[in-house]
Protein backbone atom coordinates (compact mmCIF):
# COMPACT_ATOMS: atom_id res chain seq x y z
CA UNK A 1 0.00 0.00 0.00
CA UNK A 2 1.30 3.40 -1.29
CA UNK A 3 1.66 6.15 1.43
CA UNK A 4 -1.07 8.70 1.31
CA UNK A 5 -0.24 12.38 0.87
CA UNK A 6 -2.57 15.17 2.81
CA UNK A 7 -3.82 17.57 0.22
CA UNK A 8 -4.53 20.00 3.68
CA UNK A 9 -1.32 19.51 4.75
CA UNK A 10 0.40 20.33 0.71
CA UNK A 11 -2.09 23.03 0.81
CA UNK A 12 -0.69 24.87 4.06
CA UNK A 13 3.10 23.94 2.95
CA UNK A 14 2.57 26.16 -0.22
CA UNK A 15 1.14 29.05 1.48
CA UNK A 16 4.15 28.47 4.40
CA UNK A 17 6.44 28.96 1.30
CA UNK A 18 4.74 32.32 0.37
CA UNK A 19 2.74 31.31 -2.57
CA UNK A 20 -0.56 32.96 -3.77
CA UNK A 21 -0.78 32.44 -7.03
CA UNK A 22 -1.95 28.61 -8.46
CA UNK A 23 -1.25 28.29 -12.06
CA UNK A 24 -2.88 25.71 -13.12
CA UNK A 25 -3.36 22.97 -16.00
CA UNK A 26 -6.16 20.71 -14.50
CA UNK A 27 -5.04 17.02 -14.20
CA UNK A 28 -6.00 13.67 -12.40
CA UNK A 29 -3.48 14.27 -9.94
CA UNK A 30 -3.62 17.05 -8.37
CA UNK A 31 -7.30 18.58 -9.61
CA UNK A 32 -9.73 16.76 -7.14
CA UNK A 33 -8.51 17.44 -3.76
CA UNK A 34 -5.65 20.11 -4.39
CA UNK A 35 -7.00 22.64 -7.31
CA UNK A 36 -10.49 22.55 -5.95
CA UNK A 37 -10.19 23.34 -2.48
CA UNK A 38 -7.97 26.23 -4.20
CA UNK A 39 -9.99 27.57 -6.21
CA UNK A 40 -12.17 28.57 -3.03
CA UNK A 41 -9.68 29.34 -1.00
CA UNK A 42 -9.43 33.19 -0.46
CA UNK A 43 -5.49 33.15 0.29
CA UNK A 44 -5.08 31.60 -3.43
CA UNK A 45 -5.75 33.42 -6.92
CA UNK A 46 -6.25 30.47 -9.16
CA UNK A 47 -5.60 31.21 -12.94
CA UNK A 48 -6.36 28.07 -15.48
CA UNK A 49 -4.74 28.05 -18.58
CA UNK A 50 -4.73 25.56 -21.68
CA UNK A 51 -1.23 24.76 -21.76
CA UNK A 52 1.52 24.01 -20.11
CA UNK A 53 4.30 26.57 -21.23
CA UNK A 54 1.64 29.25 -21.22
CA UNK A 55 1.52 28.28 -17.51
CA UNK A 56 5.26 28.64 -17.71
CA UNK A 57 5.57 31.86 -18.82
CA UNK A 58 2.56 33.45 -16.54
CA UNK A 59 4.69 32.11 -13.77
CA UNK A 60 7.98 34.00 -15.21
CA UNK A 61 5.38 37.20 -15.60
CA UNK A 62 4.17 36.61 -11.81
CA UNK A 63 8.04 36.75 -11.04
CA UNK A 64 8.69 39.53 -12.43
CA UNK A 65 5.91 41.43 -11.16
CA UNK A 66 7.30 40.21 -7.66
CA UNK A 67 4.87 37.54 -6.83
CA UNK A 68 5.24 33.90 -6.18
CA UNK A 69 3.60 31.17 -8.04
CA UNK A 70 3.31 27.27 -8.26
CA UNK A 71 2.25 25.73 -11.36
CA UNK A 72 0.28 22.82 -11.55
CA UNK A 73 0.05 19.77 -14.12
CA UNK A 74 0.82 16.59 -14.78
CA UNK A 75 3.81 14.94 -16.15
CA UNK A 76 2.77 14.77 -19.47
CA UNK A 77 2.93 18.48 -19.36
CA UNK A 78 5.55 19.11 -18.22
CA UNK A 79 7.50 16.91 -20.96
CA UNK A 80 5.62 18.75 -23.43
CA UNK A 81 6.79 22.01 -21.89
CA UNK A 82 10.44 21.04 -21.63
CA UNK A 83 11.95 23.61 -24.11
CA UNK A 84 9.75 26.44 -22.57
CA UNK A 85 11.70 25.13 -18.97
CA UNK A 86 14.79 25.60 -20.80
CA UNK A 87 14.26 29.27 -22.17
CA UNK A 88 12.29 30.70 -19.88
CA UNK A 89 13.10 28.94 -16.36
CA UNK A 90 16.69 27.92 -16.62
CA UNK A 91 18.28 29.99 -19.49
CA UNK A 92 15.77 32.90 -18.45
CA UNK A 93 16.94 32.25 -14.51
CA UNK A 94 13.38 32.46 -13.41
CA UNK A 95 11.74 30.18 -10.25
CA UNK A 96 9.27 28.75 -11.60
CA UNK A 97 8.29 26.10 -9.37
CA UNK A 98 5.90 23.33 -10.49
CA UNK A 99 4.08 20.30 -8.98
CA UNK A 100 3.85 17.73 -11.26
CA UNK A 101 1.67 14.75 -10.73
CA UNK A 102 2.86 11.29 -11.37
CA UNK A 103 -0.17 9.82 -13.19
CA UNK A 104 -0.53 6.20 -13.37
CA UNK A 105 2.49 5.80 -11.41
CA UNK A 106 2.83 2.23 -10.39
CA UNK A 107 2.19 1.90 -6.11
CA UNK A 108 5.45 1.61 -4.40
CA UNK A 109 7.45 1.70 -7.75
CA UNK A 110 9.98 4.64 -8.27
CA UNK A 111 9.56 6.76 -11.27
CA UNK A 112 12.51 5.72 -13.07
CA UNK A 113 11.46 2.04 -12.90
CA UNK A 114 8.19 2.44 -13.88
CA UNK A 115 6.52 0.39 -16.38
CA UNK A 116 5.46 3.47 -18.68
CA UNK A 117 8.17 5.38 -20.10
CA UNK A 118 6.89 9.13 -19.95
CA UNK A 119 7.36 8.66 -16.07
CA UNK A 120 10.89 6.88 -16.46
CA UNK A 121 12.42 9.69 -18.37
CA UNK A 122 10.75 12.64 -16.49
CA UNK A 123 13.88 12.90 -13.52
CA UNK A 124 16.64 12.07 -15.76
CA UNK A 125 15.55 14.59 -18.39
CA UNK A 126 15.31 17.03 -15.25
CA UNK A 127 18.85 15.98 -14.19
CA UNK A 128 20.35 16.72 -17.36
CA UNK A 129 18.84 19.83 -17.17
CA UNK A 130 20.22 20.46 -14.21
CA UNK A 131 16.55 21.33 -12.53
CA UNK A 132 16.06 20.71 -8.80
CA UNK A 133 12.86 18.17 -8.65
CA UNK A 134 11.76 15.93 -5.32
CA UNK A 135 9.84 13.23 -5.21
CA UNK A 136 6.59 14.00 -2.51
CA UNK A 137 5.28 10.31 -1.71
CA UNK A 138 4.20 10.98 1.99
CA UNK A 139 3.29 13.41 4.32
CA UNK A 140 7.11 13.03 5.01
CA UNK A 141 8.19 14.39 2.07
CA UNK A 142 5.91 17.39 2.61
CA UNK A 143 8.26 19.52 4.64
CA UNK A 144 10.55 19.53 1.71
CA UNK A 145 8.53 21.88 -0.25
CA UNK A 146 8.88 25.21 1.40
CA UNK A 147 12.43 26.01 1.55
CA UNK A 148 12.59 24.27 -1.57
CA UNK A 149 10.93 27.14 -2.52
CA UNK A 150 12.65 29.24 -1.11
CA UNK A 151 15.93 27.97 -2.21
CA UNK A 152 14.28 27.96 -5.75
CA UNK A 153 13.44 32.33 -5.41
CA UNK A 154 17.02 32.60 -4.32
CA UNK A 155 18.64 31.31 -6.83
CA UNK A 156 16.31 31.95 -9.55
CA UNK A 157 16.53 28.53 -10.72
CA UNK A 158 13.12 26.48 -11.33
CA UNK A 159 12.11 23.30 -9.12
CA UNK A 160 10.03 20.38 -9.63
CA UNK A 161 7.74 18.84 -6.99
CA UNK A 162 6.73 15.40 -8.38
CA UNK A 163 3.57 13.96 -6.59
CA UNK A 164 3.75 9.93 -6.40
CA UNK A 165 0.02 9.52 -6.03
CA UNK A 166 -3.42 11.51 -5.55
CA UNK A 167 -3.45 13.42 -2.15
CA UNK A 168 -6.58 13.06 -0.22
Amino acid sequence: MQPALSAAEIIREIKRAGIRFIVALPDRTTSEHLLKPMLEDPDFRVVQVCKEDEGLSICCGLYSAGHRALLLMQHTGLLDSINALRGSGVEGRNPVCMMVGLLQLEPGVKPTESKRYGLRIVEPVLDAMKVEHHLLQSDDDIEKMAPAIEKAYGTETPLVLLIATEPS
